[in-house]
Order: structure tokens, then C-alpha cells, then sequence
């Protein structure tokens, strides 16, 4: 099947968009997020961290009329390794595709809610704290952390083109 897709143009989604995933949960797994920026380090804080990434990443492309396939294919890698996920931590397969279809109404309304944010017409503290936090606010030096270092990774991407973005190259260098 790989000579065909070669030979037929055809591009193989896991393999384009595989290095911009795992660039998306490196960041959303970078220990200062946890430390500086005091996101809960649990199983539903990994997961909010990773999902406000992506959503900039979602967020980003988005301004690319020519990434829109790509969107679909980072997002398929999204549901894909979040059903293995919960399959791994013992979820049962009657279950799980309930709860891949809560995680995808969440990833929906945040992408809506940081969209409007990082647009500036809504405030990004404000959704960090809805959508990250749960609504529990953290000390406002760890909320001032979190919402500059998204902000600023937000900033970094759209500095980027759409082909450094999807190559995966997305880290921004410490300051």
C-alpha cells in the first residue's frame, strides 16, 4: 500500500503529522508548565495542558487555508492516542468511546474559548482558569507564568509557516 500512495501522490497522515503530535505533547508535558505555572500534574492536568497546545497548534493552522487537511490529520492522531490512553489506564471498550466523545466536546470548546482569547476578544487568564485550571484558580504567579507562556507560544507559532509548524519544529527556545 505504501508504493501505491507513493505512486499516486497520496501522503500517509501518521507519518506527515506524527512529529508535530509528538512536539505537541512534548510541550504540553514540559515540567515548567507544572512547576512555574502550577497546572495540576494528574492524569486530567496532562490532559488540559496537552489539549490548550494542540488548540494553539488547531488555532494557528487554522489561518492556513492550505493546512486543512492537516488539522484533520493532527486531529485524528489527537483521538487515536487519547483512545489508547484510556484503553492502557483500563477503561473498558463500552466505555471508551464515551469518553473520547467528552474529550473531543471538550477539545471543541476550548479550541472556541482560546480562539477568542489569543483573538483578543475574550480574556486568556480567564479561559486558562475555566478550561486548564477547572475553574480553580492558581496563585496569580503561576497564573501570570501560564498565561504569558501560552500567549508567547501562541505568538511564536503564528511567527512560523505553516510548513515549519506541520514539520514539527515548534519548541520555542527558552528565554
Amino acid at each position: 500500500m505504501s508504493f501505491l500512495n507513493e505512486l499516486f501522490g497520496r501522503k500517509n497522515p501518521n507519518l506527515v503529522m506524527q512529529p508535530l503530535y509528538n512536539a505537541v505533547i512534548a510541550e504540553g508535558r514540559r515540567p515548567d508548565w507544572y512547576e512555574k505555572g502550577a497546572v495540576p500534574d494528574s492524569l486530567d492536568g496532562r490532559f488540559d495542558m496537552i489539549a490548550a497546545i494542540l488548540c494553539a497548534v488547531l488555532i494557528r493552522l487554522d489561518q492556513s487555508d492550505e493546512a486543512r487537511q492537516e488539522i484533520a490529520w493532527l486531529t485524528e492522531l489527537f483521538v487515536t492516542d487519547m483512545e489508547g490512553q484510556l484503553r492502557q489506564i483500563g477503561i473498558g471498550d463500552l466505555i471508551v468511546g464515551k469518553r473520547v466523545g467528552d474529550m473531543m466536546s471538550a477539545l471543541g470548546g476550548r479550541l472556541g474559548a482560546y480562539g477568542e482569547a489569543l483573538s483578543g476578544n475574550t480574556g486568556l487568564a480567564d479561559a486558562l482558569v475555566r478550561n486548564l485550571y477547572r475553574g480553580e484558580a492558581p496563585e496569580q504567579s503561576a497564573l501570570d507564568f501560564t498565561t504569558t507562556g501560552f500567549k508567547d507560544f501562541y505568538e511564536h507559532l503564528v511567527g512560523m509557516t505553516t510548513d515549519q509548524i506541520i514539520s514539527g519544529n515548534i519548541a520555542k527556545a527558552s528565554s
